[in-house]
This record gives C-alpha cells, structure tokens and sequence, in this order.
C-alpha cells in the first residue's frame, strides 16, 4: 500500500511504496532529504460504521436512493401555448362568424383549455424539493381539477340570477362581475391546493391562469361577460 508524504522543506505531497518505509531518500521537488515515515506511523482515519452489509473491500452494497428531477415543464409548454394559439384562432372565428355563441360550445371551450392551462401551471407552482405527479396519477389530477374549474363557471351562470336577481349575467355591472369572479378564483384556489398539495399561493396562481385565460378569451371572441353602463 503506498505511503503518503509530505516533504517538510516544499511542503510537497506524494506516495512512495511502501518498500521505502523508514528510509531517506530526496524529495521528488526540491530535492532535499526526507525520511520517509514508517508504516506504523501512518494515521488512519476510519469512517463511522453505518451497519450496512459491506463487500470483500469493507464497501457498503446498498445504493443510496437518489432523487430522480423530473421535466414537466417544456412539455408542459408546448402543450399551452398550442392550446391557446388553438383556442385564439377559435376565439377569432367565433367573433366573425357567429352573432350569438351557443352556450354548449362555451362550455366546451372551458372544458377542454383546462388540462393544458392546469399542466403548464402545475410545471411552474409545484413544489421543487417533492417529487412531482407524473404519469396517471398527473393526468387524473389534471382532468379532476379541469372538471372542477370549468363548472365553476356555473357560479357566474346562475349567481347573478338568484342572487343579483338579473334576467342575464350579462346585466351585472364590471363591479359585480369583479366579485363574481374573485369568488370563482376563490373556489378554484382551494380545488387547486387540494387536488395538487399546493400552498394557498400556488393554488391561487395555478386557479387565477386558467380564469384570467378564460376571460381573455372569451373577451376576444365578443362575448359580453358583463354590462359597461
């Protein structure tokens, strides 16, 4: 086994065999005498012993569990923002091609601009130090909470009928539909935190995209979401 030394002149470092054990010879360096120390003067130091099972070389045979970093965010991306330049061009059309929007293609718009909105949201509000959804388990949250948020748009449907007591959501004032829609965000907060163990925070910014998305949209396309008089 080599034997480490160190020359006392140059404070140079290196191995000798340890055939040379306990005699002098010159540093490899500067060339001056250095006695090289003899086995029984060597210090080792000797880690801990965990208990683990070890091999012939006293080297533990357990692997360490490594975390794994799962990207879910550039697919996540590509997703959304194919989603959105999808739901802008429709949006677009609907504007020019219909007068009035049938409620059943509203209700699947919101429907199907959830999952790619809440996977995108998820990439970016997720908590870095746990292990991400992936696979099934992300895909079932995903559709659960895009469920969720696209009938929470009932809550702006029928509020300001039985509570505002209007014939038209459309008839509430910007102020009223500002409340109606916090309250939305409200709900959706609390869906999102709970569906994905997110903090408040994160739940409120993952519920806020896919309703500011929402409204964006539906701005674009014409439909009116509240009255400006």
């Amino acid at each position: 086994m080599p034997i480490q030394v160190t020359c006392p002149s140059c404070l140079k470092r290196f191995q000798v065999s340890d055939k040379f054990a306990g005699k002098t010879g010159p540093c490899p360096n500067c060339k001056k005498q250095i006695k090289v120390p003899d086995a029984s003067e060597e210090v080792v130091i000797h880690a801990p012993d965990d208990g683990a099972p070890k091999d012939r070389q006293g080297v533990s045979i357990l692997k360490p569990l490594k975390r794994t970093e799962t990207d879910v965010t550039r697919k996540g991306m590509f997703i959304t923002f194919g989603a959105i330049l999808l739901a802008l061009s429709a949006a677009i059309g609907l504007r020019w091609g219909m007068e009035t929007i049938p409620v059943y293609i509203l209700a699947l718009g919101a429907l199907l601009l959830a999952p790619p909105l809440i996977w995108s949201g998820y990439s970016f509000v997720r908590d870095s130090e746990l292990e991400p959804y992936v696979g099934a388990d992300l895909r079932n949250r995903i559709l659960i909470l895009s469920v969720i948020l696209a009938a929470l748009w009932l809550v702006y449907c029928f509020v300001p009928s039985y509570v505002l007591e209007l014939d038209s959501p459309t008839e509430m004032g910007y102020l009223s539909f500002g409340i109606v829609l916090i309250v939305m965000i409200g709900l959706g907060t609390l869906a999102s935190a709970a569906t994905f163990d997110l903090e408040p925070v994160n739940g409120l910014t993952l519920a806020g995209l896919y309703f500011i998305v929402t409204v964006i949209l539906a701005v674009i396309s014409g439909l009116s979401l509240y009255t400006s008089t």
